[in-house]
């Protein structure tokens, strides 16, 4: 077990089975840089501190939450008095429903995490659980309540464990009809469909996570780098390093592109080594 402290512990419960099981954040932010606002002007990082209008500046043990119910006026609540609200959800993560694993848009998936048993007696239950999900090609759902919210919550198998993914609910996504409205119903025609989806399939293969970096956070490591090299001083980009935006007024036939795009990724079967290349006899009596 990795050196990480658990984000949530509870049970996961489906029926009159419960299973002590452990969250961990499945995401790592640690590989990407960190900045902190500095002052231009002596170099000195920027603090902020918690201020009252009237008052000024005010301790930590100070402050209290409050919810605005109105304009100006607030409902002021203790951190004791939020930790005393019950929630099942709290400690437990009963699966309520079960879905098949392609229904859930993905606009609602939002954070993954880890689902691991706490210790050796509980992996029996756990493994029945994982495999009947596995085998059923099902997703299982339910709700559980940490770091001051209740969560919408998806569990499937994941190799020898489970994954959790926290789901927004349905008043938190956006409707797309405001966003779609002004784009036309039209079908595509079918000439430049018919390439489209044969450029589609020549590049289809399996998923790989592996194959994609983060060029952004790559090159800011090599910014920071160069920083350091130059004691501090500043980096103009070269305008070889420029990247060219197309313009408006650059107009390109579709279905040119689209026919390029698929001919010019065709690569050529490379020649067996030790072997020569056949001609035919049309051929074989030019040349004689």
């Amino acid at each position: 077990m990795p050196a990480t402290r658990p984000i949530w512990k509870g049970q996961l419960r489906l029926s009159l089975v419960s299973i002590p099981v452990e969250l961990f954040s499945a995401a790592r932010t640690s590989a990407k840089p960190s900045f902190r606002q500095i002052h231009e002007q002596t170099g000195k990082p920027v603090h902020y501190e918690k201020v009252v209008a009237g008052v000024g500046p005010v301790d930590k043990d100070e402050i209290i939450k409050g919810f605005e119910y109105e304009k100006g006026d607030y409902v002021l609540l203790t951190d004791d008095e939020i930790d005393a609200v019950k929630l099942e959800t709290r400690k437990t993560l009963e699966l309520t429903q079960f879905v098949g694993a392609c229904e859930i848009d993905p606009i609602y998936y939002d954070k993954s995490y880890f689902v691991v048993p706490t210790d050796e007696l509980a992996e029996d239950a756990f493994r029945v659980i994982r495999d009947a999900l596995r085998k059923s090609q099902k997703v299982g759902l339910g709700q559980l309540a940490m770091r001051g919210k209740e969560y919408l919550a998806a569990i499937k198998p994941s190799g020898t464990g489970l994954i959790l993914e926290t789901l927004h609910y349905e008043d938190e996504i956006r409707k797309a009809d405001p966003f779609f409205s002004q784009i036309s119903s039209k079908k595509a025609e079918p000439e430049l469909l018919e390439v489209a989806t044969a450029l589609i399939e020549k590049k289809t293969g399996a998923f790989d996570a592996k194959v994609f970096k983060d060029h952004y956070q790559a090159a800011l490591h090599d910014l920071i780098k160069r920083k350091m090299k130059n004691k501090g001083r500043k980096i103009t980009a070269d305008k070889d390093d420029e990247i060219e935006r197309p313009s408006g007024s650059n107009v390109v036939d579709l279905m040119a592109a689209l026919k390029e795009s698929l001919e010019g990724g065709r690569k050529k079967a490379p020649a067996k080594a030790g072997t020569k290349k056949r001609t035919s006899g049309a051929a074989r009596k030019k040349a004689s």
